[in-house]
């Protein structure tokens, strides 16, 4: 799940926090998410991470079209949503064509929030495009056996680098689901040392480099890839 420090109190920040929805606006659609910061917390409110890597995505034109993707910590479930959406290419009004054209996408988090992630991602796509994602409980670390090693195109995390105990269970995990050729798309803002002490502990083990930032947001994506690869998407 993704975990940020957040005080209660007043402003802008906090009334969007609790608010029961939230709404926005990628693939050409108007998407909207139930928020529910009293029950889950954290995990149900959505980040600007998870919002910038969304318009990188869709700013960069990404082909996401016939990707297998995961998505890990996905919370209120906005870039595995949108990720399905630009993966989808209607081939000239023949929708019979969907199951060969469209992003194939895992949406992942721990079991307390598969519910309320279930419920945003299927009011969210069209009915055809549902079957193509999947929410699935991942606690990072463990049962990796039920995810086929290696077989992603594209791994995604928004706000996922948080708590120091959980990193060397989230390299496991990177490490299970990349083969040579997947590319890891990390959406994060650099709030404490530990922040640092990860993306060294990532770079002991794939090649990292930081390909967007959002100065607006503070929020900075990286890209990661096994051995030595800088490939274009």
């Amino acid at each position: 799940m993704a975990l940020v420090p957040y005080e209660e109190g007043g402003g802008w920040a906090a009334r969007q926090l609790h608010s029961p929805s939230a709404t926005f606006h990628f693939a050409s659609r108007t998407i909207r998410l139930q928020q529910d910061w009293r029950r889950l917390g954290v995990a149900a409110v959505v980040w600007d991470a998870a919002v910038v890597l969304c318009a990188y995505l869709e700013m960069e034109g990404i082909d996401l079209r016939d990707r297998s993707v995961i998505e890990l910590g996905a919370g209120t479930g906005l870039l595995g949503i949108v990720v399905t959406l630009l993966g989808t290419k209607e081939p000239a009004g023949v929708r019979a064509l969907y199951s060969t054209c469209c992003a194939r996408v895992t949406i992942t988090d721990r079991a307390a929030a598969l519910d309320f992630l279930e419920s945003n991602v299927q009011a969210n796509l069209p009915p055809e495009l549902r079957p193509r994602a999947v929410v699935k409980e991942l606690t990072w670390g463990k049962d990796l056996d039920n995810f086929p090693p290696g077989a992603f195109d594209f791994v995604l995390g928004a706000d996922i680098v948080y708590l120091e105990e959980t990193f060397a269970e989230l390299l496991q995990t990177l490490e299970h689901l990349c083969s040579e050729q997947t590319v890891i798309l990390l959406s994060c803002r650099i709030r404490y040392e530990r922040d640092l002490k990860f993306l060294k502990m990532l770079r002991d083990r794939f090649s990292v480099y930081e390909v967007h930032y959002d100065s607006s947001k503070d929020v900075h994506i990286y890209k990661a890839q096994r051995g030595s690869r800088k490939d274009d998407f």
